[in-house]
């Protein structure tokens, strides 16, 4: 596997974050493995200064891990005393960071193995797709710990498990291994140990060559309609598909396959 590096964002690779580029895919690293990739605040200013500014060439992207964990949370050795004023703008600033994850300009495949843990999961679960190797295994912490999820995790997980798996997490420190979390939701492809990021930039490298418009309605209209009344949903999936389909690209698309050109669903 052959990776260019891209000079744009040299100074993120101080914080923890590295960014390569593997022809459209936008390859981001966190490289703490002697902290297991635990989260700090500078590593979270990284990745949002990352997915702030992916290079134009960017389609899709993968997040993965350096070493033998994805990410295991917090860095419990950086917690700082805060009033609950600081608290406050402490975990907004976090939302900010992985909000650039989930509503950034294109879709985001995570790679996981290893530790998936507190402030990893809630990462992973900004992500649009998460692929996991039967290393993983998930967990939330926080509540052992006394203190609560601050990086949008209370809002994303409970979509992919429901809100009392998650409560069953956080109150008994439940841990989840590879096979069981791709069953109730955590990831949606489970592989073979080692083989999480070449499958990620597989997807990811697929993921790249739809539209645009399109892979942008996919982040950020379908959760919305996921969330709105039906009447409200229907309306807004009339819009964002007349939008969609009325791109350029779009149309020759559509030309192609009634034309004969274009590759057919196939059983997989």
């Amino acid at each position: 596997m052959t990776f260019t590096r891209h000079p744009l964002l040299e100074r993120a690779a101080s914080q923890g974050v590295a960014l390569e580029m593997q022809g459209a895919v936008a390859v981001v690293r966190l490289c703490r493995p002697a902290k297991r990739n635990a989260l700090n605040d500078g590593l979270i200013e990284a990745l949002r200064d990352v997915f702030q500014n992916l290079p134009p060439e960017a389609g899709a992207a993968v997040i993965h891990g350096e070493g033998e964990h994805f990410c295991a949370g917090l860095d419990l050795s950086e917690l700082k005393e805060r009033d609950a004023g600081e608290g406050i703008y402490h975990s907004r600033s976090w939302h900010v960071a992985l909000n650039a994850v989930e509503q950034g300009r294109v879709p985001v495949v995570a790679a996981l193995h290893g530790a998936v843990v507190g402030g990893g999961l809630e990462l992973a679960s900004a992500s649009h797709i998460r692929v996991a190797d039967d290393s993983t295994f998930y967990a939330l912490p926080e509540g052992t710990r006394g203190i609560f999820v601050g990086g949008g995790g209370s809002v994303r997980v409970p979509k992919l498990i429901g809100a009392a798996r998650m409560t069953d997490m956080m109150l008994t420190g439940r841990v989840y291994n590879a096979q069981d979390g791709e069953r109730v939701g955590f990831a949606q492809y489970l592989v073979p140990t080692g083989t999480a990021l070449t499958k990620a930039i597989e997807l990811a490298t697929r993921i790249a060559t739809n539209a645009p418009l399109t892979n942008f309605a996919l982040m950020h209209a379908l959760p919305r309609i996921a969330e709105q009344p039906a009447d409200h949903g229907f309306f807004t999936e009339a819009l964002i598909s007349s939008i969609a389909q009325s791109a350029p690209e779009a149309k020759a698309r559509v030309r192609a396959f009634l034309e004969g050109k274009a590759a057919k669903v196939q059983k997989a």
